[in-house]
């Protein structure tokens, strides 16, 4: 998974689908839900980078990052839906086909929506 920070953050979200996982070292949690994203990013789901909120916190001020982990998914810059807690990979599989149609970056079909 790809490691983002203030330079990188706006380059990653600016090109097709991505999945941002906020997230910090000490959660616990958060460490569960490594495993599940790097089985999506690995079967090329779509692409997955983290951001480490203790290093970055404007950057998860900017998207109202109250709990992690929190995954977000981001097109053409824009935060189009998230997930908020450790989901089994079954709950990011439904998730992601509703809101990457036919595996489709361009047209996300759910915009803003977010299932906390």
């Amino acid at each position: 998974m790809r490691e983002l920070d203030e330079k990188t953050f706006d380059d990653a979200i600016a090109a097709g689908p991505v999945l941002v996982d906020f997230w910090a070292p000490w959660c616990r949690p958060c460490r569960a839900l490594e495993p599940i994203l790097a089985a999506i990013e690995s079967e090329r789901v779509v692409p997955v980078a983290r951001l480490n909120i203790d290093e970055f916190p404007e950057i998860a001020a900017r998207y109202d990052v109250l709990s992690i982990p929190t995954v977000m998914l981001f097109g053409g810059g824009e935060a189009r839906s998230a997930l908020v807690g450790v989901r089994p990979r079954s709950h990011f599989d439904e998730w992601l086909a509703k809101v990457l149609p036919a595996g489709e970056g361009e047209g996300l079909a759910v915009q803003g929506q977010t299932d906390a």
